[in-house]
C-alpha cells in the first residue's frame, strides 16, 4: 500500500513540475534603439564643479512612451574601449547616471565620493544609446 501511495505521489510531483512558462511576444510592439553623440561642449558644470550635466532632447519620449514603456540607457564613456555601459555605473572613480523626462534625458557625471576627484569635461564625443522597450501598463 505504501509503495502504491509513494508511486502516486511521485507521479503527481513529476506531472505538476513539468509545467512550462510561455512568453508571448506581440510583434506589433517593436522595441527601438536610438544612438546619439554627446559633444564635449554640451556638458555644463554644476554643484560647485562636482557634477557635469547635459540634457539631450528625445522627442521619442512622448507621453505614451513615458508612461507605458521601459528604457535601457547606456553610455560609451571611453572611445579607446569598444563597449557601452548601462547606467547607472561608476567608471574611473566617477558616477554616471541619467534622469528621463518626457521629451528629454539628462545625463550626470559626478564624483563618487572622493572629494579630490572632480569631473572634467570630456574632450571627445561620448556615445549614448537608448533602447525603448515597448510595453503596456497594467493596473
Amino acid at each position: 500500500m505504501r509503495k502504491i501511495l509513494l508511486l502516486l505521489l511521485c507521479t503527481a510531483a513529476v506531472g505538476l513540475s513539468s509545467c512550462k512558462k510561455e512568453v508571448i511576444v506581440d510583434p506589433g510592439l517593436p522595441n527601438e534603439t536610438i544612438e546619439t553623440i554627446i559633444a564635449p561642449s554640451a556638458w555644463v558644470s554644476t554643484n560647485g564643479g562636482e557634477t557635469l550635466t547635459t540634457t539631450i532632447s528625445f522627442p521619442e519620449l512622448d507621453a505614451s512612451t513615458f508612461l507605458n514603456d521601459g528604457l535601457i540607457v547606456a553610455l560609451y564613456p571611453d572611445n579607446s574601449v569598444a563597449e557601452y555601459r548601462g547606467m547607472p555605473f561608476t567608471y574611473n572613480g566617477l558616477a554616471y547616471s541619467y534622469t528621463a523626462r518626457r521629451g528629454s534625458i539628462t545625463v550626470d557625471i559626478e564624483t563618487s565620493g572622493d572629494n579630490n576627484l572632480i569631473p572634467t569635461r570630456p574632450v571627445v564625443p561620448i556615445g549614448l544609446r537608448v533602447t525603448i522597450v515597448t510595453s503596456t501598463l497594467r493596473n
